[in-house]
């Protein structure tokens, strides 16, 4: 039996549907989604009550929808809106216009549902006791993170608890996922430089040979994970990249350059394990006389979802999906910047299922055949809805 929030979120999916189509055709990467945060300016300043529209920086938006049922505490809703470096190849209808372009992580989706929201509250602003901020939030695929820079320009002045979703290629139509505490794990991505000394490849033993002294260091960090740290709380550690050397077959070059990963599901193991990492690097390249370099990019911290905001958001989801919304059974090491606005304030962050119809493989996220089910769309709507309704109206 429908109810009348139900009748409300049906009655905006289908310009959740054209915002999204739109989005997708137009999609920019981090820091250069400025023509998107203007199209949900514009999108915004057509909904059907007043809302409070600031730009904190000029590829985002941020919306306050203050209730007429009195005054009461302030909860956000959050959507990403970048894109990222792929060549769409989905055979969508409204693929990309932009060569080398993609929404191929679902950020389209998020921002048109979060409009659909936006509607669909503001049609409700009556019953509402308190103020929804709507944050549109740019740059959650690169560093440094978008959420980082919103949170350091007070986005989260005043905010109560934060709530956001994402959309999942491989959960079907219908249903949400989450669990409560560690959701997502952390990231910290790492350079390494081993300084040797090059000379021909017919005489190794004038030389330093960064390449076997990179060799060891690959095998060699790879025993912080087996033999550091618990088995139950070890994180994956991945070397992604190795350069050194040009052209020539017969030069041992004078340094290699490494690039790699840190996934974390600990806090306390994402503090601890640079400081094995380096023990390891430092002890491999003094004993070939070579010299290194270790830095750090910018980390991703932990998404974790909080208790209350938890149980709220598991309600809202039975709310619109009933039985269907499932515990994640184990949390995952893909990075969600979302986290950065959970270290401020509570919050709670879901998956909505997405499968696209069809027996066919399901491309996954970053995939340049990427797609989402627009079925999906009337349940994320409805999962923001509710929150807010048993926040703020019940």
């Amino acid at each position: 039996m429908s109810t009348p929030i139900d009748e409300l979120v049906q009655s905006v999916v289908p310009e959740v549907v054209q915002w999204r189509r739109h989005i997708h055709e137009n999609p920019y990467v981090g820091y250069e989604e400025q023509p998107t945060a203007d199209y949900v300016a514009d999108v915004l300043n057509t909904m059907p009550a007043p809302l409070e529209i600031r730009r904190l920086t000029p590829n985002s938006v941020v919306a306050d929808l203050r209730g007429g049922a009195g005054e009461g505490p302030m909860y956000a809703l959050r959507a990403d809106m970048d894109a990222l470096p792929v060549q769409e190849e989905s055979g969508e209808p409204f693929s990309s216009r932009r060569p080398g372009v993609m929404h191929a992580c679902g950020h389209d989706s998020h921002t048109a549902m979060l409009l659909g929201a936006v509607k669909v509250l503001c049609q409700m602003r009556d019953r509402i006791r308190g103020t929804v901020r709507f944050i549109f939030q740019h740059a959650e695929e690169v560093i440094p993170s978008g959420a980082k820079q919103l949170v350091s320009l007070g986005v989260l002045d005043g905010v109560s608890m934060i709530f956001g979703l994402h959309v999942r290629a491989s959960l079907e139509v219908g249903k949400i996922t989450s669990r409560v505490h560690t959701l997502c794990g952390a990231c910290n991505d790492f350079d390494i430089v081993i300084r040797g000394a090059g000379g021909h490849a017919s005489q190794p033993e004038l030389c330093i040979d960064p390449v076997i002294v990179s060799a060891e260091v690959i095998c060699n960090l790879q025993t912080v994970i087996s033999r550091r740290i618990c088995a139950l709380k070890a994180p994956v550690l991945s070397i992604t990249q190795i350069n050194g050397g040009g052209g020539a077959y017969n030069v041992i070059p004078d340094t290699v350059h490494m690039r790699g990963t840190l996934r974390c599901l600990d806090r306390d193991v994402q503090a601890r394990v640079p400081g094995l990492m380096e023990e390891i690097i430092a002890g491999v390249a003094k004993a070939h006389g070579a010299e290194y370099e270790l830095s750090w990019l910018e980390p991703n911290i932990i998404t974790f979802n909080d208790d209350r905001a938890y149980e709220l958001a598991v309600q809202a989801a039975h709310d619109v999906v009933g039985d269907n919304y499932q515990v994640l059974e184990n949390p995952g090491f893909g990075v969600e910047d979302f986290s950065e606005y959970q270290a401020v304030v509570p919050g709670c962050y879901v998956m909505l299922g997405t499968r696209p119809s069809g027996d066919g493989p399901v491309a996954p996220g970053h995939n340049c055949r990427f797609r989402v089910n627009e079925d999906a769309f009337p349940y994320g709507v409805g999962f923001h809805v509710n929150v807010i309704r048993r926040l703020l109206i019940d």
